[in-house]
């Protein structure tokens, strides 16, 4: 039962101390979610909402790190934008199978 307390509370302490980067958090692991789901079931909407989420996050932690950065900027910015770049050539290729 102490495990999950601490990881709740962790949970918990880790949204009110950064908004920004929990709501990151919570995109990329709905994303991952989604995208498991779609590899499992060939439906496109899953994939669709998995690939948005990932655009949506990744754009929200470039912004994030341009406005404020952070100790390892470079590494964060190239993580992203290689995220960004992976979901929106999914997207091209979607849009080519339809």
């Amino acid at each position: 039962m102490r495990f999950w307390s601490f990881w709740f509370n962790s949970f918990v302490l880790s949204s009110q101390y950064n908004p920004p980067r929990f709501v990151e958090l919570l995109m990329l692991l709905l994303a991952i979610a989604m995208l498991g789901i779609a590899s499992i079931l060939p439906d496109r909407p899953y994939l669709i909402l998995g690939l948005s989420l990932v655009v949506g996050a990744s754009i929200s932690i470039l912004v994030r790190e341009a406005i404020a950065p952070s100790p390892q900027t470079r590494i964060t910015q190239l993580t992203a934008s290689l995220l960004l770049i992976i979901s929106l050539y999914g997207f091209a290729d979607l849009m080519y199978a339809l």
